[in-house]
């Protein structure tokens, strides 16, 4: 046999040998993808129950348990600005059967010195739930009909708004509009979304850039006054509200999602499984219905397009905490 030979030889022995570990890799992934689940699903919310990502995991997954034929049981563990129950996922065993959905994410990893976990080292992207653009809203009794009169009286003379919390989305919702339109103003966080708009009902504090659920029913009671909504598009509940960005501010929308994380470590085949099947259940009519009656828009993508824009948030919600000089906790 000669040289020429024993190289053609041995080369095809290597690619008959990859392929056969491609394909022997393939098998498991695959079993496990067919095995999954085995036993009943936890999904983690890492807030109080009642919240917009709450109330949107507990529509999904119900659907998705009748899909996959197993309990799937929603456990809220919240506390220390969501990292508690982020942390239970981290720290779980990486076979599909523990998965977080959080709206927080990027913006705990944003505002947070140290983590007990790594944000984008222990987790993977798997599927929004859909976006939830926050409405910016104020007491009738401030007379601020449109948002330019908000911003006019901010820039004459100190103004406060409210947040749920220091680096809560709502937070870094108004610091990102603060900072396109240009003006100051007093933060004033509070525990929750309730705290903030009792204040603002009652006219303590000016203004609240708040997810949609909670504010819808004081909007339509005349309770709270709808100045804009912070995206790119107007929301589908609140068709006569404009958007900050259409009002003229440039890079001033910020959404809320409800996002589906796994461990990074789980089997990509689940991975795949849980999207698909997730992406299943938000086609179903009713899930849909409910979804838009807590003004969650949709938000279509692949699981690594879903993945990669989690990456990107979370480096926009790092510069946007810099930008705005948002003491980290």
């Amino acid at each position: 046999m000669n040289r020429r030979t024993i190289v053609r030889f041995a080369a095809r022995a290597v690619t008959l040998a990859v392929a056969g570990g491609l394909a022997a890799a393939a098998v498991p992934q695959d079993a496990a993808a067919q095995s999954w689940p085995s036993r009943p699903i936890t999904v983690v919310v890492p807030f109080t129950p009642g919240t917009a990502v709450d109330i949107s995991a507990r529509v999904v997954m119900d659907e998705v348990s009748r899909q996959v034929g197993q309990p799937i049981v929603v456990e809220n563990r919240g506390g220390a600005g969501s990292t508690i129950g982020t942390n239970v996922v981290a720290k779980a065993a990486p076979d599909g059967h523990t998965i977080l959905v959080t709206g927080s994410m990027a913006s705990a990893h944003a505002t947070f010195k140290s983590l007990p976990y790594d944000t984008l080292g222990d987790f993977v992207g798997v599927i929004s739930l859909g976006l939830q653009p926050l409405v910016l809203v104020t007491s009738p009794s401030k007379g601020f009909k449109t948002l330019a009169d908000l911003i006019k009286a901010a820039k004459a003379g100190q103004l406060t708004y409210a947040s749920a919390g220091i680096g809560s989305a709502t937070h870094l919702a108004l610091e990102r509009f603060r900072l396109s339109a240009g003006f100051q103003a007093q933060h004033v966080p509070f525990r929750g979304a309730p705290e903030g708009l009792r204040e603002v009902i009652a006219g303590r504090v000016d203004f609240y850039s708040v997810p949609l659920p909670p504010a819808l029913p004081l909007i339509k009671d005349g309770k709270l006054v709808a100045l804009a909504v912070s995206a790119d598009k107007r929301a589908t509940v609140l068709p006569d509200v404009p958007t900050t960005v259409e009002l003229g501010h440039k890079d001033s929308a910020y959404y809320l999602y409800g996002g589906v994380y796994m461990h990074s470590k789980t089997p990509a085949a689940v991975v795949q499984r849980l999207h698909q099947e997730i992406g299943k259940a938000l086609q179903v009519p009713a899930v849909q219905q409910r979804m838009r009656q807590i003004g969650a828009e949709p938000m279509p993508m692949s699981q690594p397009e879903f993945d990669k824009y989690f990456r990107a948030d979370v480096a926009a919600n790092v510069k946007l905490a810099k930008d705005a000089n948002i003491p980290q906790q």
